[in-house]
C-alpha cells in the first residue's frame, strides 16, 4: 500500500512537471497511430505498411525528450498513461459503435445500401477488435520500457549535451525499440489472426523500423531543441528533486 501511494504521488507530480503539450501531443500521437493503423498504405506478399507508420515516430520523439530531462522512469511512466488512455478510447469507440446511427459518409452515397456498407466499414474500423487492442497495447509498453532504458544508458555514456549527443540516443534506441514494437504486435496478432508466417513477421518489423527510425532522425533536431529548453528554462525542477530526494533516501 506505501509503494501504491508512493508512486501515486509521483505521477502525480511528473504529470505536473512535463509540459502539458507534450503530454497531450504523446497521447493524441498513441491513439490516432492505433487508429490509422487498420489502414494499409502499402501491401505486397512480405511487405506491409500502414498509416499509423505516419505519427509513431511522434511518441517515441517524445519519450525520447522526457527522458533525456526526466529520466526513463518517466518516460515509462507516460507511456503506460498514454497506454491506458488508448485502451479507454477503443473501449469508448466500441461501445459507440454498437449504438444505431449512421455516419456522414451515408447521405453523400449514391445508393442506400452503398451508405449501410460504408457506415458498417467505418464502425468496424473504430470498434476494433479485442487483439488488435491488446496486441498494439503489448507492443507499445515492451517497446517504450526498451527504448527509454537504453535512452537513458547510452545517454549515460554518450551524451555530452550537445545535438550529436541527443541523437546517439535518441536513433539507437528507438531503432531497437521500434523493431520491438512492430515485431509483438505483428507476431500477437497479424501472425496469430492474420495468418502472417515468420518471415513476413520479421520483414514487416525490420522494414517499418528504417521507415520509422528515418521520420525520428529527421524531426530529432526538434526534439533536441525542446529537451534544451526544459533544461534551460529548468522545467519539472521539481519532480528532478524529488526524485534526487528519493534515491538517496534509499
Amino acid at each position: 500500500m506505501k509503494a501504491l501511494k508512493r508512486e501515486w504521488e509521483e505521477c502525480k507530480l511528473l504529470l505536473r512537471s512535463i509540459p502539458s503539450m507534450t503530454i497531450a501531443v504523446f497521447i493524441l500521437s498513441v491513439v490516432l497511430m492505433n487508429l490509422l493503423a487498420s489502414r494499409e498504405l502499402y501491401r505486397s506478399d512480405y511487405f506491409c505498411l500502414n498509416s499509423g507508420l505516419a505519427l509513431s515516430w511522434i511518441s517515441f520523439l517524445c519519450m525520447d525528450c522526457i527522458c533525456k530531462r526526466f529520466g526513463a522512469g518517466a518516460s515509462i511512466r507516460i507511456s503506460v498513461i498514454a497506454m491506458c488512455v488508448n485502451m479507454f478510447c477503443a473501449v469508448v469507440f466500441c461501445v459507440l459503435m454498437l449504438t444505431p446511427g449512421r455516419w456522414a459518409a451515408f447521405y453523400s452515397a449514391s445508393d442506400p445500401d452503398v451508405g449501410e456498407m460504408i457506415s458498417v466499414g467505418i464502425d468496424g474500423t473504430f470498434a476494433s477488435a479485442w487483439y488488435v487492442v491488446v496486441g498494439s497495447s503489448a507492443a507499445m509498453l515492451a517497446s517504450s520500457v526498451v527504448n527509454s532504458v537504453l535512452n537513458q544508458f547510452i545517454g549515460e555514456h554518450a551524451d555530452d549535451g550537445k545535438y550529436r549527443g541527443f541523437a546517439i540516443r535518441s536513433l539507437a534506441s528507438t531503432c531497437i525499440a521500434q523493431f520491438v514494437d512492430n515485431f509483438v504486435f505483428s507476431a500477437m496478432v497479424s501472425h496469430v489472426f492474420f495468418g502472417w508466417n515468420w518471415k513476413q513477421v520479421i520483414i514487416c518489423s525490420f522494414t517499418s523500423m528504417l521507415i520509422e527510425m528515418g521520420l525520428e532522425a529527421f524531426f530529432s533536431p526538434l526534439g533536441y531543441r525542446i529537451a534544451r529548453a526544459w533544461e534551460r528554462d529548468r522545467v519539472g525542477e521539481s519532480y528532478i528533486m524529488w526524485r534526487s530526494a528519493a534515491v538517496v533516501s534509499r
